[in-house]
């Protein structure tokens, strides 16, 4: 019986190339679904802020509408922003700010008479205006996104995205 030695040598050469070539395919693999776990929970960030938008401007053009009227505050703590905003889940009356939450599709707002002024930004007329906080509220899996407005019943005065 005649061997010839390289046939040994050429089984273990393929078998390391196949070993390297399965450690390759299965880190393009981890890192494919990696990159989907990614766009999706971006995908689930910009719903729950589109959401939390046009449930700001549903709220604002309430406040623009003629006739729109909300008690002020009972107290300066019930006019500080909600917390219940970081953690709400369906639309309620009252809560730990008393705000009466309003149900939207993928979200819910909020509206506070935070009180008046004579010179908003950008005023400066001398009327005294009514000062609202819309609190804004887009819900997309487990994103959440508050936004929160200071409005009179003419325009938008401030605009901010809350933690």
């Amino acid at each position: 019986m005649n061997m010839n030695p390289q046939r040994g040598a050429v089984l273990i050469v393929s078998l390391v190339f196949l070993l390297l070539l399965t450690l390759l395919a299965t880190s393009s693999m981890q890192n494919a679904t990696l990159q989907e776990k990614v766009a999706g929970t971006l995908k689930r960030r910009d719903a729950s802020f589109q959401s939390a938008e046009t449930a700001l401007r549903i709220a604002e053009s309430n406040i623009l509408s003629s006739g729109f009227s909300l008690p002020a505050c009972s107290s300066p703590a019930r006019c500080l922003p909600p917390p219940e905003a970081l953690t709400l889940s369906k639309s309620e009356t009252g809560g730990a700010s008393g705000v009466d939450w309003v149900a939207t599709r993928g979200g819910f707002y909020g509206i506070q008479h935070v009180g008046q002024t004579d010179q908003p930004p950008g005023g400066g007329d001398g009327q005294f205006r009514i000062l609202y906080r819309v609190t804004a509220i887009g819900i997309e899996g487990d994103s959440r996104t508050v936004l929160e407005s200071i409005h009179t019943q003419e325009r938008r005065v401030m605009w901010r995205q809350r933690q």
